[in-house]
C-alpha cells in the first residue's frame, strides 16, 4: 500500500486506496460546498473519506460523519482522519445507505454531500472487481436511495450537494423533488470551452422553494 502524500503544500496528507482513489469528482464537490453557515455533514457512499477530508481542512466549524457499506472504504477512511488528527470532528460508519434509518434519527444534519455511482445497473461496462463496480455503476445503491437518504438526514432547509453525470441531469432533477428536496443550484463542469461539459454539481434544499441559480 502507498504511502500518505500531501495533495499540496501545507494540506492535509492522503493515502490512496487501491478501490477508492482520490478522483477530480470529489475535488470540484467539495469546492462546491459552500460551507460558511454549515455545522454538521454527512457524506454518502464515503469512500476513503476524500471529500470529507477536504471540508474539514477548509473549514474548522464543521465536523463530519461518512458512511459507506464496503469495510475496506470505511478503514482507508479512517486512515486519513487519523493521520490528520481530524477523529474527533469525523466519524465513519460502515453501513448501508439504503439503511440510514436504523442508522441516524431524521433531520441530524446541516448538509449532505455526494458522489454517488454514475451508471444505471445493466448499462455500460462494469469493472470485474466488485468494489470498483459498486462505486461505478448502481449495483449496491441508485440514485433513489441517495436522494432518500439525504431527505431523511436533513434538517429543513439543509442543503444536499451531488456530482452526476449531465446525461442523468433530468432524472437527477426530478428524484430530488420527489423527495422534497428542490434544485437550487446548478454548475457545469467541462474539460476545455469548447468541450460539452462532462460532470454536473447540483446544490439543494430540503423544503426549498423553487428557483434555480446556473453558475459559471
Amino acid at each position: 500500500m502507498p504511502d500518505f502524500c500531501t495533495l499540496w503544500p501545507g494540506g492535509p496528507l492522503f493515502r490512496q486506496s487501491a478501490h477508492f482513489p482520490l478522483c477530480t469528482d470529489s475535488v470540484l464537490l467539495a469546492d462546491f460546498v459552500r460551507t460558511a453557515s454549515l455545522r454538521r455533514g454527512i457524506d454518502l457512499g464515503c469512500g476513503s473519506g476524500a471529500i470529507s477530508l477536504l471540508l474539514l481542512f477548509r473549514s474548522t466549524r464543521i465536523a463530519m460523519t461518512g458512511v459507506d457499506v464496503l469495510p475496506e472504504a470505511t478503514e482507508a477512511a479512517r486512515e486519513n482522519m487519523r493521520e490528520n488528527g481530524l477523529c474527533e470532528r469525523c466519524s465513519i460508519i460502515t453501513g448501508d445507505v439504503r439503511a440510514c434509518r436504523e442508522l441516524f434519527q431524521t433531520g441530524s444534519f446541516d448538509f449532505a454531500v455526494s458522489n454517488p455511482p454514475y451508471f444505471a445497473s445493466g448499462s455500460g461496462l462494469v469493472p470485474a472487481d466488485t468494489s470498483r463496480a459498486s462505486a461505478r455503476t448502481e449495483t449496491c445503491c441508485a440514485l433513489e436511495d441517495v436522494c432518500a437518504a439525504a431527505a431523511y438526514l436533513l434538517r429543513t432547509g439543509g442543503a444536499f450537494f451531488v456530482v452526476y453525470r449531465p446525461e442523468r441531469l433530468s432524472e437527477l432533477f426530478c428524484t430530488m423533488s420527489e423527495r422534497g428536496i428542490e434544485p437550487k443550484r446548478l454548475r457545469l463542469v467541462q474539460l476545455s470551452t469548447t468541450a460539452a461539459p462532462n460532470l454536473v454539481l447540483v446544490e439543494g434544499r430540503r423544503g426549498g422553494r423553487p428557483g434555480l441559480k446556473i453558475e459559471p
